[in-house]
């Protein structure tokens, strides 16, 4: 099969954008993200603080980089690091940006997560990532917690490209959506220029169902409604885009140049191996949105998957599913709450243990 015609490539003519959820120097430098755009459709990169702990504290890549900086504290070192690659990235990817009028080319860079509960420092540190690494096709995560909802839209405001994260229930998507609108309002209203500005609102999928069976397991019974709801919940955020971006306000702005916030299918691998591995690809595809795949479900969506309009499929059996969830006893606002919660945990405990890798690998490459 030619790569045009790949399942990738196929999924890309219907109107989804595959971005890739993993980034590292060695791919960078060594050829493999460029491969990756070149044979697997791939036009766009997410890290997060597990993938650049992954990604430094494995191989000898950072230890030139990191000899020269021996001496200097942990977390510095690390910011060091990370706007390299994230601004090497970008350049990689600008010809994507660049041909595609600013459509795809992204790479995505997250704030310190320990400030997501903080609206100004969060605010202040994505501004300062925009200015160090200083490339249009740079998009800066900010996690979608209520304080971070007031930094996202200062950011759109003063005209910053956002990729908003850690987006698991529809009512927070709903705020994510009014914040980015808000946003361009404040920055069109101030002589701003919107069309230089670009979100997308990243909604993690695979976790859902997760949390969601795990309950239902402590429940008993109920095996029919397992694996469901994050295609479910997925399904009816499009749905909430769909209205949002194409009403009357939002019209307003894209007169003036304004772009819709697309909406990022994150957390796209399948965590339970009796799904299918290309579950939350196959259920989730339709226009204008975006799936950031880890590198296995990419070579497995290219081996297997089936590229055809799905998102706008089963939408009353979605808003169903929810109710009968509620009977079984699953509370679909706890199981959200406690996500987005785990996720900012989980996010925070990554960059601490990197953190404390970068001092000790500092420390032996200075001689301490």
């Amino acid at each position: 099969m030619s790569s045009s015609r790949s399942p990738l490539h196929c999924l890309s003519a219907l109107g989804q954008s595959v971005w890739i959820d993993s980034l590292s120097r060695e791919w960078i430098r060594g050829g493999k993200l460029s491969e990756l755009i070149d044979q697997d459709a791939v036009v766009g990169a997410t890290s997060n603080p597990t993938i650049l702990q992954k990604a430094m504290s494995s191989g000898d890549a950072y230890d030139e980089q990191l000899r020269e900086l021996a001496g200097r504290d942990a977390r510095e070192v690390f910011w060091t690091l990370a706007e390299q690659d994230i601004g090497e990235a970008c350049d990689v990817f600008r010809p994507v940006y660049d041909t595609g009028l600013a459509r795809d080319g992204y790479v995505s860079i997250e704030v310190d997560p320990s400030l997501a509960y903080d609206s100004l420092a969060s605010y202040r540190e994505a501004i300062r990532l925009h200015e160090t690494i200083a490339r249009p096709n740079l998009l800066v995560k900010i996690p979608a917690t209520k304080p971070g909802l007031a930094a996202i839209e200062d950011a759109i405001a003063a005209g910053h490209s956002i990729n908003v994260t850690l987006i698991f229930s529809l009512q927070r998507y709903a705020e994510v959506a009014e914040s980015y609108i808000r946003g361009l309002e404040r920055l069109v209203a101030a002589g701003g220029d919107p069309h230089k500005v670009v979100s997308v609102a990243s909604f993690f999928v695979s976790r859902i169902d997760t949390e969601a069976d795990r309950r239902l397991d402590e429940i008993g019974g109920h095996d029919e409604l397992k694996g469901r709801l994050a295609i479910a919940n997925a399904k009816l955020a499009y749905q909430h885009s769909l209205q949002t971006f194409g009403g009357e306000r939002f019209e307003e702005l894209a007169g003036k140049g304004a772009t819709p916030q697309r909406v990022l299918w994150a957390s796209t691998s399948t965590k339970n191996p009796s799904y299918p591995d290309t579950l939350y690809v196959d259920e989730l595809i339709g226009p204008d949105t975006i799936n950031t795949m880890p590198l296995e479900t990419v070579q497995a969506f290219q081996s297997h998957g089936t590229p055809k309009p799905t998102l706008q499929t089963g939408i009353a059996q979605a808003h169903s599913l929810f109710e009968e969830l509620a009977r079984a006893g699953v509370d679909y606002d706890d199981v959200t709450d406690t996500l987005e919660r785990e996720g900012v945990e989980k996010f925070e405990a990554s960059f601490s243990e990197l953190i404390d890798e970068l001092a000790a690998k500092l420390g032996l490459l200075a001689g301490v």
